[in-house]
């Protein structure tokens, strides 16, 4: 007998939530299924608390966790010409880790065991899978199960043809005057310096009328030093008219932005979930959104006892889309500020949403093409359909 049906690795956006999801799967099951949430120890190796930002329509399963949500928006181009417009029907939402770590392990009791453990390996099997571990105390452990989900980055990463970072770091500031809309964001802020390769931006998410997190964002090849991001956010508070700000907290991160494929499958009975597979859309980072379509389809294959194969949460043509603008970025061809600009220019901010969360419609996709750069972008969609026939009739 196996210790457990189901072993959860890692426990960021994506475990936490399949964590989660394991409740409304035994609600379902005549059966309940026997869950373990295992990670390492809290301490020096744990994530700092990150901020989890995603869009989607009102009356979400988070929504009584929300630390802000906003309904209007506006993108700033270079110049400072400002696109505001309601970004319905979707809300832009913000989630604080601790908040929904809190909550998961709060009601996790009656459906997930929580093992604090160093996984060492994971190994397929035919019946079970095995999980060997070492506990913090030093002795070795071994769990089996039939089905394990593993949330941590692979190693070593997949390799695409295309590789830039989206790079960051925030601060939660405080004013000493009114100086925000709490209702209204600002989701991209195009007048920074721009770099020679991809695109720099920054972007104001208020909390209250005196509380926001201002963040400096890069998509480039290379991240920058702890000094040069508070350089580019001092500068940045300035140019928005916020001279004088306390800094309360502040937050860092690299996403990877690839045209790599992440299997989701590693063996008959080992899966990867969340960025580990393939969850964060390239062509803007986002993760949350297919961390919560690929959960979800997880749930409902264990509630009906199928094999939990979780999909990858982007539609192919979208996957194709955001390789062409990968490389159009990492190429030079395009301007990363002109790009977008035009984009959101051109375009209502909730069709813009849709297409950047793969809920669009093919024609609304084609007419929102017309807007950007389209003999760069027509450049980069051949070159791109070059290098995949080549690579094919490579032996």
């Amino acid at each position: 007998m196996v210790d457990y049906d189901v072993v959860v690795i890692g426990a960021g956006a994506a475990g936490l939530t399949l964590a989660h999801r394991m409740g409304q799967v035994n609600e379902r099951r005549v059966s309940p299924l026997r869950t373990a949430l295992v990670e390492p120890p809290r301490g020096p190796s744990t994530p700092p608390p990150r901020t989890w930002c995603f869009w989607e329509p009102d009356g979400g399963p988070w929504d009584h966790l929300l630390a802000a949500r906003w309904e209007d928006l506006t993108v700033v181009g270079p110049d400072g010409a400002e696109f505001r417009s309601p970004a319905e029907p979707y809300v832009y939402k913000m989630l604080r880790s601790a908040d929904v770590d809190a909550h998961v392990r709060a009601t996790a009791d009656g459906h997930v065991e929580q093992r604090e453990l160093y996984v060492e390996d994971v190994a397929d099997g035919p019946d079970h899978a095995t999980v060997s571990a070492v506990a913090p105390d030093g002795d070795r452990v071994v769990l089996t199960a039939r089905w394990v989900f593993d949330s941590r980055p692979p190693s070593p990463p997949p390799v695409g043809r295309t590789h830039l970072l989206q790079h960051f770091r925030g601060w939660f500031v405080r004013t000493p005057q009114d100086a925000f809309d709490p209702d209204a964001a600002v989701l991209m802020d195009l007048r920074p310096p721009q770099p020679r390769r991809g695109v720099a931006f920054g972007y104001v998410l208020p909390l209250s009328r005196r509380e926001a997190l201002v963040e400096y964002t890069e998509f480039g090849r290379t991240a920058l030093s702890t000094p040069e991001y508070d350089r580019a956010l001092k500068d940045y508070c300035d140019r928005v008219g916020l001279p004088e700000v306390e800094v309360t907290a502040a937050e860092q991160g690299v996403i990877p932005m690839t045209d790599a494929r992440f299997p989701t499958r590693t063996g008959r009975r080992l899966f990867r979930v969340g960025a580990a597979g393939g969850a964060t859309r390239p062509s803007t980072g986002y993760t949350f959104s297919g961390v919560a379509r690929q959960t979800s389809a997880i749930a409902d294959a264990l509630a009906a006892d199928r094999v939990p194969v979780p999909p990858v949460p982007h539609r192919p043509r979208h996957l194709l889309m955001d390789a062409i603008m990968l490389r159009a970025l990492a190429s030079e061809r395009v301007s990363g500020a002109d790009f977008f600009t035009r984009l959101f220019a051109a375009n209502r901010l909730g069709d813009v949403l849709a297409f950047l969360d793969g809920d669009s419609r093919f024609t609304r996709e084609l007419a929102m093409g017309l807007t950007t750069p389209v003999a760069a972008m027509s450049l980069s969609t051949a070159d791109h359909l070059w290098h995949t026939l080549r690579s094919r009739a490579t032996p």
